[in-house]
């Protein structure tokens, strides 16, 4: 058996492009260092040696190289030695976001890779997901403006939108980014891909379409799919889902949608756009009940102002189809409504994608929701299996997946990194968007901080007022004696793309007074951000334009 190692980060100055990453990780392998890999961007070289290996000698190789080493970081003990031997040395269920990600991180450590998809290369980002979803909803805010834009002086109107066509270009632009980011990388790194559903026969060994695939380990990627509620006579009527919604050749005149998510309001928002009158339902009093109340009551508001119509704290009884038209019967404060529309989405969740796996065979356990439990590391019960992404059900971003592919291809040829996801911003796409990190108020005072926060209404935002778009608000939420930033939560236009600035605040522990002393750049929405910060201990109403 081989002997346990370790798992060593090097600092190395002086590396300024691919060719200089060579010859680092040459110098490396060359005093006996493995799984050795370099980054000039990020100006680091790291691998693994022996236990009692000395760390000096691998500085003195990069140093002979040219560049200047700084010093070693251990950042895991006792790498464990691989298992046994199998066909590969990893096998990956899946080809998404997580499994890519893994995939080409392991066979640039040297490993041999295999990849299996029983459907469409790419999961969901960019088939059925964000890639389809945005660039539709781009075109509804689009339509949307030209029907109703806030500048007086300007006429804009829009003819009838031709539905067909723009879900075909969708389709083309999907198929486009498939080829590119998915398909091509295949043979770009050269792993090997195979088409059928994975089924496992033993927690070594999957069967696909009759042939037996072994694997010193392997990672599950196999994402989720739209949940669809018990609700009675549902099964019986034609209702879309996220994904079939997106491929309407025409648009209805009604839309009902039952749930009120984010995949619910982005597809709801999106259809109202392009021209239905839409109605969400949802069981619970408000909507975003994981938010803060103030980012729930902006999107309330923005929701109802633009004419969709929501309906809160509905408890679903039956649901019936005649014709075309479907109706939704619902119980709200004890009185009875139904509604009807020609199209009914059902938007209430997703469920991991593990039916078919069979993977009591492997020892794998499974959640409540048939989810894969995962530890700290990614590993399952099976210590030879990992899971990422969506099919554990994590937080269901494809960036979220894609780390979690890295650190578990990592761990799963010796590794031993823990995952965090103790920072992650999130973004729901509607119209204005909403964009959160960190804790809520709620969360960070049940988690024993002594909070103080700030809340900036958009109407105080100069970008906001000159867009003429001044529903929204901006929330800090700060430990109160430091003022420590533990959360950021923003529903703006363009809120996604301040959210970046917020998640590094957040990450990296900046205070309150370490935003006021930032320069922000006057008529952005990020200026938000500084704005509300100023709002601790200012009434910003009072200030000039650019004085914070």
């Amino acid at each position: 058996m081989s002997e346990n190692k370790i798992e060593v980060r090097i600092p190395v100055q002086g590396m300024t492009c691919t060719g200089c990453e060579d010859h680092v990780v040459k110098a490396l392998q060359n005093v006996g260092a493995t799984n050795v890999s370099a980054s000039f961007r990020r100006g680091e070289a790291s691998f693994q040696v022996a236990v009692n290996s000395d760390l000096e000698q691998a500085k003195k190789a990069i140093s002979d190289t040219g560049y200047k080493p700084g010093d070693a970081v251990i950042i895991s003990e006792e790498v464990k030695p691989p298992f046994s031997d199998g066909d590969y040395d990893l096998v990956v269920i899946g080809s998404g976001g997580a499994a890519f990600s893994a995939a080409i991180e392991a066979v640039q450590q040297g490993a041999k890779v295999g990849m299996i998809e029983r459907g469409t290369i790419g999961g969901t980002c960019v088939n059925v997901g964000c890639v389809p979803s945005k660039t539709l909803l781009r075109a509804g805010e689009i339509n949307h403006l030209a029907h109703r834009n806030p500048f007086l002086g300007i006429e804009t109107s829009a003819e009838p939108v031709d539905l067909a066509t723009l879900v075909k270009k969708k389709n083309e632009l999907v198929d486009n980014l498939r080829q590119q980011k998915y398909v091509n990388l295949i043979d770009d790194y050269g792993f090997e891909l195979i088409q059928g559903e994975a089924r496992f026969i033993d927690e070594m060994t999957v069967e696909v379409t009759g042939r037996k695939i072994s694997a010193k380990s392997f990672l599950i990627a196999t994402g989720a799919a739209p949940e669809v509620p018990d609700i009675a006579g549902l099964k019986e009527v034609d209702y879309l889902t996220s994904t079939s919604a997106l491929e309407l050749k025409e648009l209805p005149k009604r839309l009902a949608v039952i749930g009120s998510g984010y995949i619910a309001m982005e597809l709801g928002q999106l259809f109202h756009n392009l021209g239905a009158e839409v109605t969400l339902m949802q069981r619970s009093a408000r909507i975003l009940k994981m938010y803060d109340p103030e980012i729930a009551e902006a999107v309330t508001e923005a929701l109802t102002d633009q004419g969709i119509n929501l309906i809160t704290g509905a408890s679903f009884e039956r649901v019936e189809q005649d014709g075309q038209v479907k109706r939704v019967h619902i119980m709200v404060n004890g009185e009875k409504q139904v509604i009807e529309a020609e199209q009914l989405l059902v938007a209430t969740g997703r469920k991991p994608n593990t039916a078919a796996l069979h993977l009591d065979a492997a020892g794998v356990k499974l959640g409540a929701r048939g989810q894969v439990i995962i530890d700290e590391y990614l590993r399952t019960s099976n210590p030879r299996i990992y899971a990422a992404g969506d099919v554990t059900l994590g937080p269901q971003f494809v960036y979220v997946a894609a780390y979690e592919g890295g650190v578990a291809a990592h761990n799963a040829l010796g590794a031993s990194r823990k995952v965090d996801l103790n920072v992650v911003p999130g973004v729901t796409f509607t119209n204005p968007s909403i964009a959160t990190v960190g804790l809520t108020e709620e969360q960070a005072k049940a988690a024993g901080h002594e909070v103080k926060t700030s809340v900036l209404p958009l109407d105080a935002v100069p970008r906001a007022i000159v867009n003429r778009e001044t529903t929204g608000v901006f929330k800090i939420v700060a430990e109160a004696k430091t003022l420590k930033v533990l959360g950021v939560h923003i529903v703006a236009e363009n809120a996604g793309d301040v959210i970046y600035a917020a998640t590094l605040a957040v990450k990296f522990g900046l205070t309150v007074q370490d935003l006021r002393e930032s320069l922000a750049p006057y008529l952005t929405m990020a200026e938000g951000l500084k704005l509300a910060a100023l709002t601790f201990d200012k009434d910003v109403s009072k200030l000039s334009c650019c004085a914070g």
